[in-house]
């Protein structure tokens, strides 16, 4: 019996060594030397150094002078990380279709007579999405500027700066990272920040 059981104990230690540690330590060694920025989490910092937020993690916004993203699932007040998820509720449902119309609603006394995007009301599959349509975005320019005391054609102008265009030419769709822009905002108008504070 001890013939049967010494190999297994033996292959069951090798196996551990090797794709319990061996393998992640060099799968980890070799991430954070070839891509650093993607392995600890593709964070973005203020010029003092401090974490702001991800690129791929989308966070909630709910100022007037900033860009909003899509509505989120992921946990009660959505964009919780440790909730990613979707609603999981079909088009039938009448809690979707409430909040659908409500968000709708809002949106329509923001920006009277303008077309709501369907990224403005529907939530991502993770709930986590960081970007949004180039069509939110723009249909959001007229809150921002008028939030922040500014032309609505240089908001357009910082929004257009940010426009990401499809992988290679053809995987995807055009977006918008809400930080990225975000960020673009508070620098382009950092000047009317200090005029105004």
């Amino acid at each position: 019996m001890f013939t049967n059981v010494r190999p297994a104990l033996v292959s069951m230690g090798l196996f551990t060594v090797l794709l319990g540690l061996a393998y992640p330590l060099a799968v980890t060694g070799l991430a954070q030397v070839a891509f650093p920025a993607q392995a600890n989490g593709s964070l973005v910092r203020d010029a003092r150094g401090a974490v702001v937020g991800s690129a791929l993690i989308g966070q909630a916004f709910a100022k007037p002078g900033y860009l909003h993203p899509r509505p989120s699932a992921a946990g009660p007040d959505g964009y919780d990380a440790s909730a990613s998820s979707g609603s999981n509720m079909g088009p039938l449902n009448e809690a979707l279709a409430k909040r659908i119309k409500a968000d709708a609603d809002a949106l329509r006394a923001e920006n009277p007579g303008a077309a709501i995007p369907a990224d403005a009301v529907t939530t991502s599959g993770s709930g986590l999405d960081p970007d949004i349509s180039p069509e939110y975005a723009r249909f959001q320019a007229p809150r921002i500027a008028r939030a922040r005391g500014a032309p609505v054609a240089a908001v357009q102008a910082v929004i257009e700066s940010q426009v990401q265009g499809r992988l290679f030419g053809f995987v995807g769709q055009p977006r918008v990272n809400v930080l990225a822009v975000n960020r673009a905002l508070d620098a382009r108008f950092a000047a009317q920040r200090k005029k105004d504070g």
